[in-house]
């Protein structure tokens, strides 16, 4: 059955306004080009999009041709603006957009640990992280008359698939689940939305990142904690419970316990949460001092071994120079009254790190096949080429299944350029709805 008048109108303004979002601005002529349509169809559809305030002109084409220089539609940018918010376990980012994407203004505070632990820290944690958003709403002239229209966050947990609301999982600290309802009711006329970090962070990966040229691809969250993203087919795959992806709480060799419904500290996340990466580079002669926090910590040694490891050799000055001599060392240290200061093990720590990480992915590659798996967060993108080399090298050992290994470019900012990516696609869900005009 062909599509009604009104019907037709609005698939075809739909196409050129996603057009206009993914290209920029386009001439009546390109867009009559990409769509397909005849001229007199795009001058049509062209006028109602200007007519509906969705639309303008932005500039002429230059384009060296007789005549008058075509002129250039772009999308009315300052239309609505959008609040991505990315919030971990002790603090929170925010970026507010305009409707194409460019970032108006950003900012972040560092949300205490005792946030979590009682009431009055808790009411804490959520004015500090609301104000926040506010402050940088206010920044960017989003505040009043209903301008900030979508605020997305990012947040590690569990979201409940039916409700959309994050779940009350083992380990997330109470703040979080109360951010959002805190959100709501500070920007009454925003949509608020939740969604997993590294479900955000595979997002972006896709549309921006390193998995661009990938339908299916398996993303792994290196932070504070671990965690999987699986696309499949193009699609982010949840899961019944919206679970997919808890990898933390694999059972894994090598750990002293299992895990438990309530507790993953027994298994995969016993070997490459952060905590436990920075205790297995001391134990490879990484010197871990540095910030208390051990995500930040952990990123600082991957990144710090893998240039030790690919820096050329620099005399035999003592390596504390670097910033790393085996931990205890002192001049009385070495074999056969060898005195001088122990280098790190840089090689054996990313080595160690790899086999690691290569356990919990050959799990994840013998049920999915993906051919590709991204080493995401602040971890994953500091171990960068050589640590993803190093993971696909265990892998061909492993499994007999051809798996690709890339190091995240976006790294811990993929959190807030998913969240934004969520935001801006439900803002042109209803600001550019089909409507019969």
């Amino acid at each position: 059955m062909p599509a009604s008048p009104s019907t037709a109108r609005a698939i075809n303004d739909r196409l050129a306004l996603t057009l206009l979002q993914q290209q920029g601005p386009l001439t009546a002529g390109q867009l009559k080009q990409l769509t397909g349509l005849s001229r007199p169809t795009v001058a049509d559809l062209v006028e109602r999009l200007t007519a509906s305030g969705l639309i303008t002109v932005v500039g002429e084409s230059g384009e060296q041709r007789r005549g008058p220089n075509a002129r250039l539609y772009g999308i009315v940018a300052d239309r609505a603006c959008l609040a991505a918010v990315d919030v971990r376990t002790e603090s929170v980012s925010v970026l507010v957009s305009d409707l194409v994407g460019r970032v108006l203004a950003e900012g972040s505070v560092p949300v205490g640990p005792e946030a979590g632990r009682v009431a009055a820290g808790e009411a804490a944690a959520v004015e500090q992280a609301v104000e926040l958003v506010e402050r940088t709403a206010k920044e960017a002239g989003a505040v009043g008359g209903g301008r900030l229209h979508t605020v997305g966050i990012g947040a590690p947990g569990l979201i409940d698939p039916a409700s959309g609301e994050l779940r009350d999982s083992a380990g997330l600290p109470a703040w979080h689940r109360r951010l959002v309802a805190a959100l709501q009711e500070r920007f009454p006329q925003a949509r608020v939305g939740v969604e997993n970090e590294t479900n955000l962070a595979a997002l972006a990966e896709q549309q921006e990142g390193v998995a661009r040229d990938r339908d299916t691809f398996v993303l792994l969250w290196l932070g504070h904690s671990c965690g999987a993203a699986v696309v499949l087919d193009g699609s982010l795959r949840r899961g019944a419970s919206g679970g997919t992806g808890e990898i933390g709480f694999l059972p894994v060799p090598g750990t002293r316990s299992l895990p438990s419904a309530t507790d993953c500290a027994g298994g995969y996340h016993s070997l490459v949460g952060a905590a436990a990466i920075t205790e297995l580079a001391a134990e490879h002669g990484l010197d871990p001092a540095g910030p208390a926090d051990p995500e930040p910590a952990a990123a600082r040694l991957v990144a710090e071994a893998v240039r030790l490891r690919e820096a050329p050799r620099r005399g035999t000055g003592p390596y504390s120079m670097c910033g790393y001599r085996r931990v205890g060392a002192t001049s009385h240290d070495g074999p056969a009254g060898d005195r001088r200061p122990h280098p790190a093990d840089s090689t054996g720590f990313l080595d160690a790190l790899a086999d690691r990480i290569a356990v919990g992915v050959a799990a994840v590659v013998a049920i999915l096949d993906p051919g590709c798996v991204v080493l995401g967060g602040e971890i994953g993108s500091a171990g960068g080429a050589a640590l993803a080399a190093r993971v696909e090298e265990r892998l061909r050992g492993m499994s007999p299944l051809a798996t690709e290994v890339r190091a995240s470019a976006l790294g811990g900012g993929a959190v807030l350029r998913g969240a934004l990516l969520t935001a801006r696609e439900r803002a042109q869900d209803e600001l550019f709805a089909p409507r019969d005009r």
